[in-house]
C-alpha cells in the first residue's frame, strides 16, 4: 500500500496518524518533471486517454486525492497566469439542441479547492473547458484537454480532485513560436510546490 513520507507528528500515535496519498497527473511528462512528494501519473493527451489512464491508476493502487496539473490556452488571460478550476466542462458533447442526456460539467472537490485557495491565494478560479482540438472550447475562458477525464475518473472511484492549470498561450494564436511553455512550466512547478504540501495534510484512519 502506498505511503507518503512525513514522519508522524510529535507525539502522535504512527498506528492512527499518515499523510494523505496524492496522485498528481498531467497529459506529459515535462508538466510532471518538478512534482515531489506524490505519486505522479502521465495520463498522455486528450479526454478519452486521460479518463482511462486515470481510471487505470486509481483501480491498481490506493489514492486518497488527486491533483490534475497541466498547462492551458485562454481567451484573455495573460500567461502564465494560474487557474484552478472551478468546474471542467467537456465542451465535445455539448449539445443544445439535443434532448439526450448527458454528463458534460463535474465540480472539483470543495475541500481541495478550500485549500488550493488558501495556498494560491493569486490564482483564479473559473471553469476549465475540457476538449479534443485546440479552440473548441470557446464557452469557458481557459481550455484544456484532459480535465473532464481525469475529474470524472476520480468522480467515479470516489476520489476527490482539482484541476491546476498555468496558461501558455492565447487560445486563437496559431504560431506556437509564440505560446509561453517555458514561463507557464515554471509557474506550474512553483505552483505546484506551494499546493502539495496543503494537500497531503495528514488523515487520521
Amino acid at each position: 500500500m502506498i505511503r507518503g513520507t512525513e514522519p508522524a507528528a510529535a507525539g502522535s500515535d504512527p498506528r492512527t496518524v499518515r499523510p494523505r496519498v496524492l496522485l498528481v497527473v498531467a497529459a506529459t511528462e515535462r508538466e510532471l518533471a518538478s512534482v515531489r512528494d506524490a505519486e505522479t501519473l502521465c495520463c498522455g493527451i486528450g479526454p478519452v486517454e486521460a479518463a482511462l489512464q486515470t481510471a487505470r491508476a486509481l483501480a491498481e493502487r490506493p489514492v486518497d486525492a488527486v491533483l490534475h496539473i497541466g498547462l492551458a490556452g485562454a481567451q484573455t488571460l495573460e500567461p502564465p497566469a494560474l487557474v484552478l478550476g472551478s468546474e471542467a466542462v467537456y465542451c465535445d458533447v455539448i449539445d443544445a439542441s439535443s434532448a439526450l442526456p448527458r454528463i458534460e460539467r463535474i465540480e472539483p472537490d470543495e475541500r481541495l479547492l478550500a485549500r488550493a485557495r488558501e495556498a494560491l491565494p493569486e490564482a483564479r478560479v473559473l471553469p476549465i473547458a475540457t476538449c479534443g482540438a485546440v479552440g473548441r472550447g470557446s464557452a469557458c475562458e481557459v481550455e484544456a484537454m484532459e480535465g473532464f477525464g481525469v475529474l470524472r475518473a476520480a468522480a467515479l472511484a470516489g476520489v476527490p480532485a482539482l484541476e491546476l492549470r498555468a496558461i501558455s498561450n492565447a487560445v486563437g494564436e496559431p504560431d506556437r513560436a509564440r505560446w509561453r511553455f517555458d514561463d507557464a512550466l515554471a509557474a506550474l512547478a512553483d505552483a505546484v510546490d506551494r499546493l502539495v504540501p496543503a494537500l497531503r495534510v495528514y488523515d487520521v484512519v
